[in-house]
């Protein structure tokens, strides 16, 4: 018994040393981005603006009471932009709480995030803005509103359906920010 046990181990570090070992760089997820091109949104909502050809849009079955929310879904590269719409004068509520409602929902993520930053922007058609650009592992990294500041108000938020690490989604982040400031300073609201 003592001769096997013995022998074995001598088989095993004659096959064990079969060569140098290279540890395995780490890989990152390769995320091709398509062409950019838009197109005009269609349907009867209260806003128009021109969103990516590469989104299709959704409604949002989290709120179906809500017809004039949708999602802007980027299947080929695993994120969807949230856009909540509000009217202000016909829904009862005011500019000052549907402003302070927007700002908690960013500010919710202050737990995780590195950092947040927060700029102001004034769209073509006049309209304000707030864009909120989140760092850190937090689950939206972009969040946009703009208002007419009288009567509408449009939210878009954006979510990945993976579990990666915001550093891997980064080229997809980029791609979609760029398009969401294509859809603000192409916004217009109908009523």
């Amino acid at each position: 018994m003592r001769r096997v046990l013995v022998l074995l181990i001598f088989i095993s570090f004659l096959t064990a040393c079969q060569g140098d070992y290279f540890p395995k760089p780490k890989g990152y997820n390769r995320i091709d981005l398509p062409n950019r091109a838009f197109t005009s949104l269609e349907g009867d909502f209260p806003y128009s603006f021109e969103h990516s050809k590469n989104a299709r849009i959704e409604s949002d079955s989290f709120n179906l009471a809500q017809k004039d929310w949708i999602n802007l879904n980027y299947e080929g590269l695993g994120g969807k932009v949230h856009l909540t719409y509000l009217s202000l004068d016909t829904e009862g509520k005011d500019l000052k709480t549907v402003l302070n409602d927007a700002i908690n929902l960013t500010a919710k993520h202050q737990v995780k995030a590195y950092g947040i930053d927060e700029s102001i922007a004034l769209t073509p058609k006049g309209y304000t803005g707030v864009v909120a650009e989140l760092s850190g592992e937090v689950p939206t990294q972009f969040q946009f509103f703009v208002t007419d500041s009288t009567k509408n108000f449009l939210r878009g938020a954006l979510y990945f359906d993976t579990a990666m690490k915001n550093d891997s989604l980064a080229p997809a982040i980029e791609y979609i920010k760029v398009d969401m400031a294509h859809l603000m300073n192409t916004l217009e609201f109908k009523k």
